[in-house]
C-alpha cells in the first residue's frame, strides 16, 4: 500500500467465533487470533481478517477496515465525495476510528491504529 493507507482488513461477520477462528488461522498462515471486545461484540483479528460475532443486528455491516496513518485526509476526501459519516472519530481498543457510507453505498471503517 502507499500514501496514507497502510493496509486493508476484511471484515467477516460470523455466528460462532470459536468455530470460525481455526479456518482463518489456517488461511493466515497459522497466525494467532488477537481477541478483544467492542461494545457487545466478540472480535478476533487473525492476520488480514477481522472476525466478529454477537448481536450483529445492532451494528452497521462494513465492507472492510482501512488502516491509515492519518484520518484527516480521509475525512476531507469523504466530505468532497458527499459520503455520510456514520460514526465520527472515536477511540476504540485499537486506536481511533470513523465509519462512513460512501455515495455508492459501501460502508468502510477507517482506523488510525494506536502505536505501541
Amino acid at each position: 500500500m502507499s500514501g496514507n493507507i497502510q493496509a486493508m482488513i476484511a471484515n467477516v461477520e460470523v455466528n460462532d467465533l470459536e468455530q470460525a477462528i481455526p479456518l482463518y488461522r489456517d488461511l493466515a498462515g497459522g497466525m494467532e487470533a488477537r481477541r478483544f471486545t467492542y461494545k457487545e461484540l466478540d472480535v478476533a483479528l487473525v492476520g488480514p481478517f477481522l472476525l466478529y460475532a454477537g448481536p450483529l443486528e445492532k451494528y452497521t455491516s462494513q465492507n472492510a477496515t482501512v488502516l491509515v496513518d492519518d484520518l484527516t485526509p480521509i475525512l476531507d476526501a469523504l466530505a468532497r465525495a458527499g459520503a455520510e459519516i456514520l460514526e465520527t472519530p472515536n477511540e476504540v481498543p485499537n486506536g481511533t476510528r470513523i465509519v462512513a457510507r460512501h455515495p455508492d453505498g459501501a460502508v468502510f471503517e477507517y482506523m488510525k491504529p494506536r502505536r505501541p
